[in-house]
């Protein structure tokens, strides 16, 4: 008998076992529907098949909805290694990695039962859902609790159907659903141009009809030496703007319609640009990186700012698809790929393909299964969850701006960081790696020059421009001096206005969006915070509201202080939304946009703003830390950052080597043609070191400071951190399951434990939250380590008294 190891997308510690019916041919890495629990159903990926039989009862694979796999066999080692490394379950790593369209589950679907007669009092909880189900006489669990708002659901379901007024079953929909278009063609029985022209000759009554089929047989070219060509309905109807005369044609069985599958791509990259030519400086570093590529599989790439490593790229780019093979280009934010994208396209065309979660479900399977097919793409654009697309034949994975954090999975798990799965993945194909920035991690810097990784410096920009010019604004004694204005320094006002009569571009930046951090009341100093988090609510003026940017609660924002009744609520402090408000009343004259999170929530206002900006329809761009990773305009000689001292004085060991890199990444957007840029950095803290540094752009004094620090403290790149972070809905059992892990943990780790701590919000959605950080050794051993820390995490949430308790693992928290 035959038996298959089944992933299912469920955080649990195994796949199962399921027996494989005759009549069913599977391949490892294919779909399957298989039963799990008393009445659920799930879609899982078969990871091996065997006939060694377990030793429980097993249960028989329903069906596979496809014909071949959807995962091949090194997806399946990368989900493997994920889930060991990130101590996480594979199921979790399959849920992460598979397109929402491709996970089938099934859903209870709730009947009411028109036989029942009524013999037991109804409570009002039964009365509401049974009312809710009559009214639409079935429906799934999920469209029942978008009314019904409580949690006892379920139970109340159970109640109804155990005094048999309802009834439930399993159903399976699937997600996905193939795209059709409905063409039109000429009936089969008429297959010769004198039969046509009989049928033209009777419909002499019927113009409408004869004027249909004559269009059809213009755009198709019917029966001529060309060949017949497909015209779809759509086509047809607007050229004959007739459907009543199409549809009698179909009637009479002289047309017929049938459908094709479409793709929901857009297939709109046209390659015309030759790739562009390497200056002496590119070439060198290019040549370099070759060379290293012999011997290593990863190369840190560290290039100024507008160095032009993109070009470097595509040259190792079109290399690789000259040899057949693929590339992965990755990408730290969603708002980058506009750009890179205009890019490769005008250089590769239709050969580059995108992957990122603004696409549908639909689009994003599409993508998947392109990829895998043996025309699919040979490039692929995309954030961190393209390390899980089915690649068959990768040869190169570009990582840009390989330092960003946001290349971090923070949650749910796996809590992977896409540049080190990258490298995994690229061992796996055998490809190479080249992971470029001006800013590198210190862990990637530290590795290149020790070897693990070769090294390429690109110390110049590109065509000779020069670096921007570095001036650093002192706020607090521009306060004292009365000579602020709003937010702004008057350095930073003069030299908006002289950049705006030179008719150039500026950027203002600022790490925090909303109008406002918090509001205050001048009375009694009460703060509005979420009713579910320990923060307070941000302001956004544009929609009025006062939102936790934690969980997404909001409220209308209030005036009147509701804590003394009197007090009138004021704004305290900025973000990006009151920037660009007041931007506006000093420089009335100037189009000013802003772009953060608030602002590109949709597919295509992110890629409307940036483009504004890059064709010169915005004089002043406002943003968060979308504005510094990799975007090149042109026409920007001025770039304000507004509070460096928010950066620095954040509590974490790499606040410095963070804020270094986002002040040198956005300053790397002024001055990139025609002339050098300038910056100005506002400071109450001019003297500061990571700032003296950004203005000498000592890339190598920041690196060996923070360095010393980090070999003296016992954190990366001499050290491994794993952070557990404890949570539950009961403050004081948060705060004991916390106390008696870290205790478990000292008796096994000793000093390496550090914690419980509260972090900086210490309930979020409801729950308390601990931390504990495990740091271990480079030299000791990681796997040793992990088995230890997951038993004991087992022995404590095996305790009754915390058996609601979460425990979270983050290997290599950023």
């Amino acid at each position: 008998m035959l038996f298959a190891d089944v992933i299912l997308p469920l955080p649990l510690p195994r796949s199962f076992t399921y027996s494989v019916p005759a009549d069913l041919q599977l391949q490892a890495g294919m779909r399957v529907i298989v039963p799990f629990g008393a009445r659920k159903f799930y879609s899982g990926i078969v990871e091996k098949i065997h006939h060694e039989a377990p030793e429980y009862i097993v249960k028989e694979i329903i069906s596979t909805p496809d014909d071949r796999p959807v995962a091949n066999e090194r997806q399946l080692n990368l989900w493997r290694w994920m889930a060991s490394y990130y101590m996480c379950s594979i199921g979790e790593v399959m849920k992460a990695a598979l397109p929402s369209g491709l996970k089938l589950e099934s859903e209870t679907q709730v009947y009411f039962n028109p036989a029942w007669i009524q013999s037991d009092e109804l409570n009002s909880h039964e009365e509401e859902i049974l009312n809710i189900v009559c009214n639409g006489k079935n429906l799934p669990i999920s469209k029942i609790a978008e009314q019904y708002k409580r949690r006892d659901l379920m139970h109340v379901v159970q109640s109804l159907v155990d005094k048999e007024a309802l009834w439930v079953e399993e159903f399976i929909a699937a997600r996905y659903k193939p795209k059709y278009e409905t063409y039109v063609r000429l009936h089969p029985t008429i297959d010769s141009r004198e039969k046509l022209e009989k049928i033209l000759l009777a419909l002499e009554k019927a113009p409408k009809q004869s004027d249909a089929l004559v269009h059809y047989v213009q755009l198709s070219g019917a029966f001529s030496v060309r060949g017949t060509k497909e015209v779809t309905k759509k086509e047809l109807l607007k050229n004959s703007a007739c459907a009543q005369a199409v549809a009698a044609l179909v009637g009479k069985q002289i047309m017929e319609t049938y459908p094709v599958q479409i793709s929901r791509l857009r297939n709109d990259g046209q390659s015309g640009h030759a790739i562009p030519l390497l200056t002496a400086h590119q070439q060198a570093a290019a040549d370099r990186v070759r060379e290293i590529f012999r011997e290593k599989n990863v190369v840190l790439l560290h290039g100024v700012t507008s160095g032009g490593k993109t070009e470097i790229y595509i040259h190792l780019i079109a290399e690789q698809l000259q040899k057949g093979n693929q590339v992965l280009y990755l990408l730290p934010e969603i708002a980058l790929t506009a750009q890179i994208i205009n890019r490769l396209k005008s250089v590769f065309g239709s050969k580059v393909g995108i992957y990122h979660s603004r696409f549908s479900d639909a689009e994003r399977v599409e993508v998947w299964n392109h990829i895998g097919s043996p025309d699919g793409y040979s490039i692929v654009l995309g954030v961190r969850s393209s390390i899980f697309l089915p690649f068959t034949r990768l040869g190169l994975v570009v990582v840009d701006e390989e330092h960003e954090n946001t290349y971090k999975q923070h949650d749910p798990a796996p809590r992977y960081h896409a540049r080190d799965a990258a490298i995994v993945l690229a061992s796996l194909h055998g490809a190479k790696v080249l992971a470029g920035t001006a800013t590198p991690a210190i862990e990637s810097y530290y590795n290149a020059l020790e070897g693990k990784y070769g090294l390429v410096e690109l110390t110049q920009r590109y065509a000779g421009m020069e670096l921007p010019q570095i001036v650093i604004a002192d706020i607090s004694s521009a306060r004292k001096q009365k000579k602020m204005q709003s937010v702004f320094h008057p350095d930073l006002l003069d030299a908006i206005e002289q950049t705006l009569k030179a008719d150039k571009q500026c950027i203002l930046f600022r790490n925090r969006r909303g109008f406002s951090p918090y509001v205050q009341c001048r009375i009694c100093d009460h703060v509005p915070h979420c009713v579910h988090c320990d923060v307070s609510l941000t302001y956004h003026r544009f929609s009025e509201k006062l939102v936790c940017h934690y969980c997404g609660y909001s409220m209308d924002a209030i005036h009147r202080c509701p804590e003394c009744g009197t007090g009138e609520m004021t704004t305290v402090g900025f973000g990006t939304e009151k920037i660009e408000d007041e931007i506006k009343i000093f420089f009335p004259q100037a189009r000013v946009a802003r772009l953060d999170l608030d602002t590109s929530h949709s597919r295509n206002r992110y890629e409307k703003v940036i483009a504004g900006f890059e064709y010169g329809e915005t004089d002043i761009l406002v943003g968060t830390q979308m504005i510094s990773k990799g975007l090149d305009f042109d026409n920007v000689r001025l770039v304000g950052i507004l509070n460096a001292d928010n950066m620095l004085n954040f509590p974490d060991f790499r606040a410095f080597e963070r804020s270094y890199q986002l002040m040198v990444q956005v300053s790397g957007r002024a001055g990139r043609a025609g002339g050098q840029g300038k910056v100005i950095i506002q400071t109450a803290n001019p003297s500061h070191a990571v700032l003296q540094q950004v203005a000498a752009n000592d890339y190598a004094g920041m690196y060996h400071a923070q360095l010393a620090e980090r070999e003296s403290f016992g954190y990366p790149p001499f050290y491994r951190l794993i952070r557990l972070t404890l949570k539950h809905k009961s403050k004081e059992i948060a705060r004991r399951a916390a106390e008696e892990t870290a205790t478990l943990l000292t008796q096994i780790f000793g000093q390496r434990v550090l914690g419980p701590e509260e972090p900086l919000v210490a309930r979020v959605q409801t729950y308390y939250l601990h931390n504990i950080l495990l740091k271990i050794e480079k030299q000791a051993s990681l796997p040793q380590a992990k088995k230890l820390l997951t038993d004991s995490i087992l022995y404590i949430k095996a305790q009754p008294a915390f058996k609601s308790l979460q425990i979270v693992a983050d290997v290599d928290p950023a």
